[in-house]
């Protein structure tokens, strides 16, 4: 069982970890034009990170009810759920498209610059926002090839689309001058390139697997996956996912913008500290894929000893993570940051707020890995309701300790910060705990 989860979960980090490359790749290139071109394609990034994080379900769910199908040896219902995603995904990236223009209305709402910055980066949104469908169609894929127990495919996916992204980037860039054009344009080639290699590996997967290879994509086999209750059920699920990712799509932004009410050196010290937590969740997100594709596989074939086994070693495998990350930024914590930053005035200021660097991993863990088990299973509706209480209880301590502190005496930077990572600490632990008292109702009994 441990090999089976460690060759999950490997591939599905390094494919985490090539997934920042895209943002750096652009900002490296555009680096070297002007300071308005690095706020234009901060802004422009922010811009899809916020649309695409949130149709994240389409990965999610796809994987969950996939690993059911293939637990059941049920290879029609498998391939029907992969048509249903790509539909999805499909519909989703159109409408995307011919809203193209409200949506950049509301974006420049959101985010302020000056007029050269905004102007820069709808630039660069109106050329990359025709990537959507092949955007969104890779995550669906994505996810039908974890729910298939393969995650190194997507792993090989996400390395070919980042070698194009580069290259094309470059190309348009610096030899063809293209300005930020090019590098939305880029972006958008590497897109396309990434869904025709997923293509490719979907048409060879058909072709090597005698189960699938007698199944076609016949006009019947569409209209099928079309039925009614099966698309109920696949909205319900990821309905849940998406309401619970708008959730977590709130607490960060409230995070960056509660650090950039405090002063300039809080949201820097916290854009520090937050990468600390994005590290952690890079290595945790692997684990909890390999969660997604075995609790899903054991729930479909009715195992139930091996669920919870997988169960057990996944937790495990998530205790000695914790510790091995708390032992390293204990550590290293300072070298970290100068990765980051060479103000040494900037890495000291930071330091002083290790404690919550080292609760990440110890409060955060059991929080990745249920995310996992209860998408296999595809028990959203617990996942969306214990991240609503997660949040409602996030602001609540953060407006409550603020105001009880302040009807008292003036709170300093560092105190009005340390409410909000306690804040953040206590979200990330509700959201395991609350999760992992509903295990043995919500997984273990769908495997009986």
């Amino acid at each position: 069982m441990n090999k089976r989860i460690l060759g999950l979960a490997l591939p599905n980090i390094i494919t985490n970890i090539t997934v920042p490359l895209l943002g750096m790749v652009d900002m490296a290139i555009v680096g070297h034009l002007s300071a308005s071109h690095i706020g234009a394609i901060t802004i422009g990034t922010s811009i899809f990170n916020l649309i695409y994080w949130n149709f994240g379900f389409l990965r999610m769910g796809t994987s969950g009810f996939t690993a059911q199908a293939y637990g059941a040896r049920n290879w029609s219902e498998a391939v029907k759920i992969l048509i249903r995603a790509c539909a999805i995904a499909l519909t989703i990236a159109v409408l995307l498209i011919a809203l193209q223009w409200p949506v950049s209305r509301l974006a420049l709402v959101i985010f302020e610059g000056s007029d050269e910055v905004l102007r820069l980066a709808l630039t660069y949104f109106f050329v990359r926002i025709w990537a959507a469908p092949a955007t969104l169609g890779l995550y669906a894929i994505k996810g039908w090839f974890i729910g298939m127990q393969d995650s190194k495919t997507p792993m090989w996916i996400a390395i070919a689309l980042n070698c194009v992204n580069i290259l094309a980037s470059l190309l348009f860039v610096l030899v063809l001058h293209w300005d930020i054009a090019g590098v939305a344009l880029g972006t958008v080639v590497a897109n396309y390139s990434g869904l025709a290699l997923g293509l490719l590996f979907l048409r060879r997967r058909f072709h090597r697997d005698n189960h699938l290879s007698t199944l076609n994509f016949q006009l019947s086999t569409i209209k099928e996956s079309m039925h009614w209750a099966d698309m109920r059920r696949f909205f319900k699920v990821n309905g849940d996912i998406f309401l619970r990712t708008v959730c977590l799509s709130a607490v960060f932004t409230f995070i960056t913008a509660a650090s950039g009410r405090i002063s300039d050196e809080v949201l820097a010290i916290d854009a520090l500290l937050l990468q600390f937590f994005t590290l952690f969740s890079y290595i945790m997100d692997g684990f909890a894929y390999a969660g997604e594709a075995l609790v899903g596989r054991y729930i479909g074939a009715r195992q139930s000893r091996q669920l919870r086994l997988s169960v057990r070693l996944l937790l495990i495998w998530g205790l000695i993570l914790t510790a091995f990350f708390t032992l390293l930024y204990a550590l290293f914590s300072q070298q970290f940051l100068g990765l980051f930053t060479s103000d040494p005035s900037l890495v000291a200021a930071a330091g002083t707020y290790l404690i919550w660097v080292l609760l990440i991993p110890l409060c955060g863990f059991a929080a990745f890995l249920f995310d996992g088990i209860f998408i296999g299973a595809t028990a959203s509706r617990t996942m969306r309701n214990a991240m609503f209480v997660a949040t409602a209880a996030f602001f609540l301590i953060y407006f409550g300790l603020k105001t009880m502190v302040i009807n008292h005496y003036q709170l300093t930077a560092h105190q009005w910060n340390n409410i909000l990572w306690l804040a953040f600490m206590v979200f990330l632990i509700l959201r395991g705990l609350l999760q992992g008292l509903r295990v043995r109702k919500d997984i273990y009994s769908q495997a009986r």
